[in-house]
C-alpha cells in the first residue's frame, strides 16, 4: 500500500466516523429544531459558502463542461436526493434502522460496480465485505429494542432509496474525482444543491425552532456540527478517498457508521457494553482489510 493508499484509506475512515456521530445530531436536530427541508437548506447554503470561500485561496482549476456536469448531477443525487432522503428517513424511523439499511451500501456499490463497470467480484472481496456487513449487523441486531418511529417501514423504504442513490453518486463520480481537487467538485455540487434545495424550504424556516426565535444553543452547535463537520468535512474527504481507492472500496467503510454510533451511545450512558459490540468492530476492519489486500493484488 503506497502513501496515497494510506492517506485515501484514513480519509473515507475519518469522513464514515463523522457521518457516524452525524446520524444521532441529525435525530435530536429533526425532532426539536428543523425540518427535513430546512435542515437539508442549511447544510447546502453553509457548505456552500465555505467552499467558495476556501476557493478563493487556492489557483483556479478549469473544469471542462463534460466534467462540471457529472459532478453537478453527481451532487443532486449524491448530497440533495440522498441527504434528503436521509433526513425524511429519520423523521420516520429510528437511527438503528437507518443503521442496519446502510449496512447494505457495500453490497450495492459491488454489485453495480460489476454491473456497469465490469469490476471483478473475486471471492476475498466478496467475503471481506460480507464479514463487514456481519459485524455492522450483529451490533445493530443485537443492540435493537424494536421499532419507534413514526412509521417505521416508510423511513426503512426511504433509508434504502438513500443508499441507492448515494451508490450512484459514487460510481458516476469516481472518475471525475480522479482529475479534480476536493474542493472543485465541492465547490460546484453545493452551489447546485443549494439552487436546488432553497425553492422547496425557504417558506419553512419561519416555522422551525432554529430559526423561528426560539434557538438555543444545543440547537446551534448541533446543526454547526452537521454543517461544518458531517458536510463539508466529511464530503470534502470522500472525493478526496476516491482519487486513489476503487467505489466499492470506498463504499465498505460505510459499515463503520452504526459501530460508532453505538460507541457514543455507550460513552454517554445511553447503552451497554455486551459482547457483540468488540466483536462487530472486530469483523468491520477485518472486512475492509480483506478488501484493501485484494485491491493492492488487482493493482
Amino acid at each position: 500500500m503506497n502513501k496515497h493508499q494510506i492517506e485515501g484509506h484514513a480519509a473515507v475512515i475519518t469522513a464514515n466516523v463523522i457521518f457516524g456521530l452525524g446520524v444521532p445530531v441529525t435525530k435530536y436536530l429533526l425532532d426539536q429544531w428543523v425540518t427535513p427541508m430546512t435542515y437539508m437548506a442549511t447544510r447546502c447554503i453553509g457548505a456552500a459558502v465555505i467552499f467558495w470561500v476556501i476557493g478563493l485561496f487556492m489557483p483556479k482549476e478549469h473544469v471542462e463542461r463534460k466534467d462540471l456536469v457529472i459532478i453537478m448531477t453527481g451532487g443532486l443525487l449524491g448530497f440533495v436526493i440522498s441527504q434528503t432522503l436521509t433526513a425524511w428517513a429519520l423523521d420516520f424511523t429510528t437511527p438503528v434502522y437507518f443503521s442496519l439499511i446502510a449496512t447494505l451500501t457495500p453490497v450495492a456499490t459491488m454489485l453495480m460496480a460489476a454491473v456497469f463497470l465490469k469490476e471483478q467480484i473475486t471471492g476475498v472481496k466478496t467475503f471481506g465485505v460480507a464479514l463487514a456487513i456481519l459485524g455492522a449487523a450483529l451490533m445493530v441486531f443485537v443492540g435493537w429494542q424494536g421499532g419507534a418511529g413514526s412509521n417505521d417501514l416508510l423511513g426503512i423504504v426511504l433509508a434504502l432509496l438513500s443508499v441507492l442513490t448515494w451508490v450512484v453518486y459514487l460510481l458516476i463520480t469516481r472518475k471525475v474525482s480522479q482529475k479534480y481537487t476536493a474542493v472543485t467538485q465541492m465547490k460546484w455540487i453545493f452551489l447546485v444543491s443549494t439552487i436546488a434545495v432553497l425553492p422547496f424550504s425557504w417558506r419553512e424556516f419561519p416555522q422551525t425552532a432554529l430559526y423561528g426565535g426560539q434557538a438555543q444553543w444545543s440547537g446551534i452547535v448541533g446543526m454547526a456540527f452537521i454543517v461544518v463537520f458531517a458536510t463539508v468535512l466529511g464530503y470534502f474527504m470522500i472525493p478526496f478517498a476516491m482519487q486513489y481507492l476503487k467505489a466499492t472500496m470506498v463504499s465498505i467503510y460505510t459499515n463503520i457508521q452504526p459501530v460508532v454510533a453505538s460507541l457514543i451511545a455507550i460513552a454517554i450512558g445511553q447503552d451497554m457494553l455486551t459482547w457483540d459490540k468488540p466483536v462487530a468492530a472486530v469483523l468491520v476492519l477485518l472486512g475492509a482489510w480483506l478488501v484493501t489486500r485484494e485491491k493492492e493484488a488487482d493493482s
